[in-house]
């Protein structure tokens, strides 16, 4: 997703931040929604009988959007490749059992 994609983005303060005004989480329920081209693909990761899916694409490059596929109308979360790509790493070596 490139930058200038970002400017029409809203963006409201999470329930789960500090209501001091410090700590605090924005989220946005616009990112993925009417997007063109986003491409969804199951984690080979993912439950082969169809419960506990997750659902990522590989169309937003440098982000990752991850989704519940059971909810796939519901909220993705959206990270950064370079992270999304050390958790997989981790994963596959089973550094986080």
């Amino acid at each position: 997703m490139r930058p200038s994609e970002m400017t029409g983005v809203t963006w409201r303060k999470s329930s789960y931040s500090n209501p001091d005004g410090g700590e605090c989480l924005e989220v946005s329920d616009d990112l993925l929604i009417g997007v063109p081209g986003v491409t969804w693909r199951k984690s080979s990761y993912s439950n082969p009988d169809g419960g506990a899916c997750l659902e990522v694409s590989d169309s937003l490059s440098p982000a990752v959007p991850v989704r519940d596929s059971k909810a796939p109308d519901g909220p993705a979360l959206l990270f950064a490749a370079g992270p999304w790509s050390s958790f997989v790493a981790a994963v596959r070596t089973g550094a986080l059992r």
